[in-house]
């Protein structure tokens, strides 16, 4: 059994690809929130992002991490 190291690259020849782009849906709350998921109940805090997943499931998101990993294509108040 191979065993690999945390922080550790081995020397491999590892391919390269891009992670899929997959827009999705998102509301910023202004007040602690609550979410049920398949995992579990989630609580969110002010300024934390609320998600429609892949499969339309409600997640939750730090706010922290969505600013980090996501960028906004169409801001609420734009018209469709």
């Amino acid at each position: 059994m191979k065993h690999f190291k945390k922080g550790e690259i081995p020397d491999l020849p590892f391919n390269l690809a891009v992670k899929k782009v997959t827009p999705v849906r998102f509301l910023q709350i202004q007040e602690p929130f609550e979410v049920e998921t398949i995992e579990g109940l989630y609580k969110g805090k002010p300024g934390d992002y609320l998600m429609v997943g892949t499969e339309g499931e409600l997640v939750p998101c730090d706010k922290s991490i969505f600013e980090k990993n996501y960028e906004i294509l169409i801001p609420a108040s734009a018209s469709l």
